[in-house]
């Protein structure tokens, strides 16, 4: 009996010996549990946005710290009215907009907000670029307004809005940029530049600036904006590459004198597209040094239809190339699709097609003019910019005046004009289409007939730029 006893506290030992050890490894493994979940970041880490970055490593956050607006608030929208802007249409809102670039420039893909429900008066200012990031958009849906005393302008300025030297630049919206250009466009008494902003019997500067102004920039857009009554052109491009612009729209009278709804030079890579123009002068005025340039979708009219030229003014040298105008309508313009050189200048313009016009009532819907001269007493010259392979494709409407005038340099005549699917009728007394020295094809039968065009090529040597 002693015996079953002993061996039984032997079992009920091992047993509680065992029991015990289970409970402590269970009590082990809670609190290893326990102590991961309360794991605090290393002394050498930096809480940032929402998650850990350890000090020294190369993760950061995505994009860059957004500058606080002077509310407080953190962002990249800055709004001209956070920056002083008035909006009332009397105050001079300038200082404000240039504080606000100042902000806005610093910051990658950045907003400017112009708002709408307001009207912002502003002098000549200048939205300048070396030093700003890229990809900032310029949102506008107020209404811009240009002054019209004597006194608010400097004598000789040629812009009164500028963007220049930017990478990546955006003005969209469905604002109105309104130069007030009646007061240019009419005779007023002489120009006195010390006369007070308030005086309105002095006369505005002799040179009339363009309303909005692109210079040596890439990547830009225009959007959605109206720009109207401009003292000269509504929308220029200079020296810029990779433009593109589309639901555009220029409107002035016209009367309005040199006008150009939008005026390119010295750039590349221009898509222009689904805009209004309407205007004193070109609806769209192609210069010197454009290459692959491509509109297409435009309604053009009132104004003088789109232009290549004039070129070569004063014999200098102009080269345009790769211009691409289709499916465009044109309503009571002074000619439709032109291309204007001034006799004496050099180099050429080559490579264009024109296609799918659409001319109502327009005075000369087709028109190469080598003998340009806007008033001026011009001599003859023997020199000229050349013309070569011009491509006109179904062209039709109705004109006013002539249907077809393709005059063309004595000493350097043009070549490669081809013409197809042209159906041009009068509105009133018939008109024979005229040519001089102009060489190329009939790739189907024309209305009015082009008997006046020389088949084949020129003798002349067309020398490329």
């Amino acid at each position: 009996m002693n015996c079953f006893k002993t061996y039984s506290l032997v079992i009920l030992s091992i047993v509680l010996f065992l029991w015990s050890s289970r409970i402590e490894t269970c009590q082990a493994r809670e609190g290893n549990l326990w102590s991961l979940k309360r794991i605090s970041p290393p002394a050498n880490s930096v809480k940032e946005k929402g998650y850990v970055r350890t000090a020294g490593s190369s993760h950061q956050h995505a994009g860059r710290s957004a500058i606080s607006t002077p509310q407080g608030g953190s962002s990249k929208s800055f709004n001209v009215l956070d920056f002083g802007a008035k909006g009332d249409g009397n105050t001079d809102d300038s200082k404000a907009f240039e504080a606000t670039w100042a902000a806005a420039c610093k910051v990658e893909a950045s907003t400017m907000i112009v708002p709408s429900g307001s009207v912002f008066l502003l002098h000549y200012i200048s939205f300048s670029g070396p030093g700003c990031e890229a990809d900032i958009v310029f949102q506008l849906d107020g209404k811009i307004i240009a002054p019209t005393s004597p006194g608010a302008w400097k004598s000789g300025l040629l812009q009164w809005i500028e963007f220049t030297k930017l990478n990546g630049i955006t003005i969209q919206g469905k604002g109105v940029i309104d130069g007030q250009g009646s007061v240019w466009w009419n005779n007023l008494p002489t120009y006195n530049p010390e006369a007070s902003e308030g005086d309105t019997s002095a006369k505005m500067p002799g040179t009339k600036p363009t309303a909005l102004r692109f210079y040596g920039s890439t990547r830009v857009v225009v959007t959605g904006i109206t720009i109207q009554n401009s003292p000269q052109t509504h929308l220029k491009f200079d020296d810029c590459t990779t433009v593109q612009v589309s639901d555009f729209t220029a409107a002035s009278p016209e009367n309005s004198p040199n006008t150009d709804g939008i005026h390119l030079q010295n750039s590349q890579d221009v898509l222009i597209y689904s805009s209004d123009l309407a205007c004193g002068d070109d609806c769209v005025s192609i210069q010197t040094g454009c290459s692959k340039v491509y509109i297409h979708n435009v309604n053009c009219g009132p104004g003088h239809g789109i232009s290549i030229g004039g070129l070569g003014k004063g014999n200098s040298k102009a080269c345009v190339s790769n211009v691409t105008v289709r499916d465009v309508a044109m309503l009571n313009t002074l000619t439709g699709v032109r291309i204007k050189t001034w006799q004496g200048g050099s180099g050429s313009v080559q490579g264009v097609t024109f296609s799918n016009i659409q001319v109502s009532g327009v005075k000369t819907p087709i028109m190469i003019d080598q003998f340009y001269c806007d008033g001026s007493k011009c001599q003859n010259e023997s020199s000229a910019v050349a013309v070569s392979n011009i491509n006109y494709i179904n062209i039709k409407g109705t004109y006013t005046a002539n249907p077809v005038h393709l005059a063309c340099s004595d000493g350097l005549p043009c070549t490669g004009i081809s013409l197809s699917a042209i159906e041009l009728n009068p509105v009133k007394e018939d008109s024979q289409p005229f040519c001089w020295n102009t060489y190329g094809e009939l790739r189907t039968s024309t209305v009015p007939p082009i008997n006046c065009l020389k088949m084949g090529k020129s003798s002349k040597t067309v020398v490329d730029c």
